[in-house]
């Protein structure tokens, strides 16, 4: 049978099957995560960081989010674990001598390899496009293929020599398996640092109690021993010596009384003019002039 026209469909045409699965290209795939910010979706630029989880940012993206959370972006929640810049951190990374930069075929009439990249693992010299696993150090920052921390077994930075341990590794832009193993290390790890600070402060507020209480108890003691020293030393005074009159006790200056320097015998009379207590400094009453407030329209 045929249509209106005079055409003869085919079995394709009227028999819809299942819907082919899109397979996404894992090129595009790895230059979205290797070569741009996870969170701005910006090609990466220095200073780049990477957060506990092992993304990778710009971190002006970074310092943007952190300061105007509330602003619409299209991946809020791949950050949504950053609460400050201290839980990101700056990456040493060693640039790729073969790296010619993003203009290098601006004609179009070479090839263009989508796996060069602008870093490379300096202990090894893998390129950092997605097809090795790259780790970094949360003590230095330091970026290492993981080829290289498996072969040369060591526990200082290859690059810059700082200690590190096991725990401090983190790898950049692993499975979901990783990521996963990644969160819990840093939830335990968040939940640790605030038992810790509890902990001091309650250690703090209980030092601070008992340093009063110890306080307050030294002067209830020594209250009672200054009262018999007192009534001690004037019973004494008062009482008569042996030729059978009492013993004059001089006032003793108190202590911290200033003395004016006009009563000072050493010193000059040149030296003692240069305050406002010598009498060349005093004024009568008529030396003294009053404020005159003019209005505008005095001359």
């Amino acid at each position: 049978m045929g249509c209106d026209g005079g055409t003869i469909p085919k079995r394709h045409e009227l028999v819809k099957g299942p819907k082919k699965v899109e397979k996404v290209d894992k090129n595009a795939e790895l230059a979205a995560k290797w070569k741009y910010c996870a969170l701005s979706q910006e090609k990466l630029r220095r200073p780049i960081v990477a957060c506990e989880l092992g993304r990778l940012y710009n971190k002006d993206a970074v310092i943007e989010y952190l300061l105007d959370k509330s602003a619409e972006r299209p991946n809020v929640e791949v950050a949504s674990h950053i609460r400050g810049i201290k839980d990101v951190k700056e990456l040493n990374l060693t640039d790729n001598p073969e790296w010619e930069g993003e203009r290098r075929n601006a004609k179009g009439d070479r090839y263009e390899d989508m796996h060069c990249s602008m870093f490379i693992c300096p202990v090894v010299g893998l390129e950092m496009n997605g097809k090795h696993k790259f780790c970094y150090l949360q003590t230095c920052g330091c970026v290492f293929s993981e080829r290289a921390l498996r072969e040369v077994k060591t526990e200082i930075c290859h690059k810059c020599g700082d200690p590190f341990r096991d725990e401090d590794i983190v790898v950049l832009n692993g499975s979901k398996e990783e990521q996963e193993k990644l969160k819990n290390t840093m939830e335990e790890r968040r939940a640790k640092a605030k038992t810790g600070k509890k902990s001091k402060k309650t250690s703090g507020v209980e030092a601070l109690s008992k340093h009063v209480d110890s306080k307050g108890s030294s002067e209830s003691k020594s209250a009672p021993v200054n009262e018999e020293n007192s009534s001690g030393s004037s019973s004494s005074d008062s009482a008569p010596g042996p030729s059978g009159c009492s013993k004059m006790v001089k006032p003793s200056a108190a202590v911290g009384s200033k003395r004016s320097i006009q009563d000072m015998d050493g010193k000059s009379e040149a030296y003692k003019s240069l305050f406002t207590t010598h009498s060349s400094a005093k004024r009568t009453k008529d030396q003294i002039s009053n404020w005159v407030t003019h209005t505008p329209y005095h001359f």
